[in-house]
């Protein structure tokens, strides 16, 4: 690594060591090597700038890293890229109450904007299981989703303005927290979803809304799959939702057996969906539960009688992911229209099950928004490299089932390296060639996080 690195950075924002490359060259994947040359910890935008200039002119490739809980592998460094960590640059700016807007440096964690909201009267509510150690830079690179976004949307909707560093080291300023601005091209939309690979971002103005009702949760059992959107068409008739998320029996065994849970029905069944609303809508909620029960949609229910069962309902639903780990699940992150949504799921279970009849596989996702999970469990005694591999091998059947459906391979966990070269089943090739001029302009010297989100050799198929 050139001299000049260090000189960037005073010994504490620099780490060489063999631990702290292992522990921020990679996200939540396992199935990448981890191979950084260093982790940089910049202070300021400034110092962001300097890195970035420094790494075009020596030709350094850089990988932007926040919380690291990503699932594509999309901060995953293994070619002696200088792993640049936005930890130190974890402050809020700024608040507007009149605005309803929070100006926060790319490191500001997930659950401490929650909290700020919270604490001056307003709500921020894209929520997720990674919210504890997700970081606001990582979550506007991602457009990450989450639990609630059949109320209330993606990320891209509370993002009122970005500042960006290019691959030149330019600092540009999107859209300056605005409500209105027809002034053309909206570039901070380019940057939404990015992944770091058009620039990084350094600041974000995020917007706030009301606090919510007291929420209410229910669980329901259902045996066809089929039903569960009967079901959510029904509620959503007589109430507006702020969640719908469902999981199959075999995910909520793992997920109480892993924290101890205790079940929320006295029997079982085949899936489960669980809804929250607000307070004043529990009267509709009841009458709807009865009407789907009637129509032998739905087995049986649980309603949270206070706010201590609604958070235990809450995570046998967050709980899921975390549980599965263990198994080291080959994931896939899916989603297509809802309408959809269970002639999709059947085709792609009948081609895991006939593929891999030895495999254990567990749904779950957020399916008022289509947006399905499939994990595939890896069995005790298969190597990890080649249960990988054999999973591999049915990902272009498991994508040609989402392209007949004009479909998503990643619905909200991002492309990164695992799904960018199968981005051609999502992307057609004038957008894929438009993707990459893009990047051509932005970051001239592919710099920033090279080898991710779009593909080496065209990805089409």
């Amino acid at each position: 690594m050139p001299q000049a690195l260090d000189e960037l950075f005073s010994d504490k924002q620099l780490k060489r060591d063999s631990a702290s490359l292992q522990r921020w060259g990679c996200d939540w994947t396992r199935s990448f090597e981890i191979a950084p040359s260093a982790i940089v910890f910049p202070e300021s935008v400034d110092e962001v700038q300097a890195l970035v200039r420094y790494a075009k002119t020596e030709g350094v490739a850089l990988v932007p890293s926040g919380g690291r809980t990503g699932l594509s592998g999309g901060a995953v460094a293994s070619h002696g890229e200088v792993v640049v960590s936005f930890d130190r640059m974890n402050q809020i700016l700024d608040f507007n109450a009149t605005d309803r807007l929070v100006t926060c440096q790319a490191g500001v964690i997930t659950q401490t904007l929650q909290e700020f909201a919270v604490d001056k009267g307003f709500f921020y509510p894209v929520d997720f299981a990674s919210a504890g150690s997700s970081q606001i830079g990582g979550n506007v690179a991602t457009n990450a989703g989450g639990i609630k976004v059949i109320r209330y949307g993606l990320t891209r909707d509370w993002v009122a303005g970005l500042r960006v560093v290019t691959g030149d080291g330019e600092l540009i300023d999107c859209n300056q927290g605005l409500i209105k601005n027809a002034t053309g091209y909206d570039l901070r939309h380019l940057f939404i979803g990015s992944e770091g690979t058009l620039g990084f971002i350094v600041e974000a103005d995020m917007r706030l809304t009301r606090q919510p009702q007291t929420q209410y949760v229910m669980v329901l059992g259902i045996e066809q799959f089929g039903d569960i959107l009967n079901v959510l068409a029904h509620f959503q008739e007589s109430l507006s939702l702020s969640a719908f998320e469902f999981f199959s029996e075999a995910a909520l065994q793992k997920v109480v057996a892993h924290r101890d849970l205790q079940r929320p029905l006295a029997g079982s069944a085949d899936f489960y969906a669980l809804l929250e609303f607000d307070e004043s809508a529990i009267d509709a909620a009841g009458r709807s539960y009865e009407e789907v029960v009637a129509k032998g949609w739905v087995g049986d229910g649980v309603l949270s009688q206070s706010q201590a069962q609604a958070e235990a309902l809450w995570q046998l639903r967050e709980g899921i992911s975390e549980s599965l780990a263990e198994f080291t699940p080959y994931k896939n992150d899916l989603s297509v229209r809802v309408s959809q949504m269970p002639a999709f799921i059947e085709d792609v279970d009948a081609l895991v099950r006939a593929s891999y009849p030895e495999f254990e596989v567990c749904w779950y996702g957020h399916i008022g928004d289509g947006n399905l999970h499939l994990n595939i469990l890896k069995p005790a005694d298969l190597d990890v490299t080649a249960f990988y591999a054999r999973c591999h091998e049915i990902s272009p059947r498991i994508f040609e089932q989402v392209s007949a459906r004009n479909g998503s391979i990643s619905a909200e966990h991002g492309v990164g390296l695992l799904k960018r070269d199968f981005l051609g089943y999502t992307r057609s090739q004038p957008e894929m060639a438009i993707m990459q001029a893009v990047k051509k302009v932005l970051d001239p010297a592919a710099i920033m996080n090279p080898g991710k989100l779009l593909p080496r050799t065209g990805g089409f198929h």
